[in-house]
């Protein structure tokens, strides 16, 4: 049987370099290959979005082509200028240039003040750190406690309006079924729009505003099942929400790029019709 006090003990020794600006971190792994690739993947993305919202054409695939295909970066199109046939009765007549500025706002807001997504750019852009255990490259910390920061605790109210973009988007998708001057039918473009309301209603859901609105507040479940219901099955999409927002956001772009290649000729939307 052995005993405390036949047990060896290991001395600790503390000393040496720890980390600080002459020594960042003691990490040998390639820990700055995620900052990298987050820092070249969400330029590119904005580079891209703004580039496709300046442009301001061939966002809609219309009759002329017998479709009814829109880009999600210009739903919905409510402005004067925007194509026949993209948008609904009612349009804004004051605004006169892209109407995806007029749209983008929201999603764009949504999506920066995003739990997950602060964390990315915060660690890829700021360096504040890049990872676990590395310096931080600045010398003080407020936190999220001035501005503009202090405007991150807006989240939860773009999470509200990109509800309602998520249901118009869905509603493009079954309207892109509609083949004018043939019917209904299914094309490539459809079921591209199929996925792309269905990426952006799985990043919203597994969002940390939505599984704190359906549960958080309940300080006792029991008295809420319904509610505790809802929170259970938000709370495996939650652990996911990361691999939601990359994938929405890889695609959403990839939905405009391939509505705008087919609206200007370049490619041809295949499907068929019933």
């Amino acid at each position: 049987m052995t005993t405390l006090e036949d047990a060896k003990v290991t001395p600790v020794v503390l000393g040496g370099a720890r980390g600080g600006p002459s020594v960042p971190t003691l990490r040998k792994d390639r820990y700055w290959v995620q900052p990298v690739v987050t820092v070249t993947v969400l330029t590119a993305f904005v580079a891209y979005s703004s580039w496709a919202a300046f442009v301001n054409k061939n966002y809609y695939v219309g009759a002329d082509m017998h479709r009814n295909l829109i880009s999600p970066f210009y739903s919905p199109c409510l402005t004067q200028s925007c194509v026949p046939g993209s948008h609904p009765g009612t349009v804004i007549t004051w605004w006169t240039i892209s109407p995806a500025l007029l749209i983008l706002i929201f999603p764009l807001g949504f999506r920066l003040t995003c739990y997950y997504y602060r964390k990315a750019y915060y660690r890829s852009f700021w360096l504040a750190p890049p990872a676990c255990a590395v310096s931080d490259a600045h010398g003080s910390y407020t936190g999220e406690t001035r501005f503009p920061l202090l405007l991150q605790n807006i989240h939860r109210y773009f999470f509200y309006i990109l509800l309602i973009f998520n249901t118009i988007l869905t509603i493009d998708a079954v309207v892109a079924f509609q083949q004018p001057g043939v019917g209904i039918g299914i094309s490539v473009g459809t079921v591209v729009l199929l996925i792309n309301a269905s990426l952006l209603w799985l990043y919203s859901i597994s969002c940390h505003a939505c599984r704190h609105l359906c549960g958080g507040g309940v300080k006792q479940f029991s008295k809420s099942p319904i509610r505790h219901r809802v929170w259970t099955a938000l709370t495996p999409l939650n652990a996911r929400h990361m691999l939601f927002a990359w994938m929405s956001l890889v695609f959403v772009a990839f939905t405009d790029l391939y509505i705008r290649l087919v609206a200007s000729g370049t490619i041809s939307d295949y499907g068929f019709h019933f």
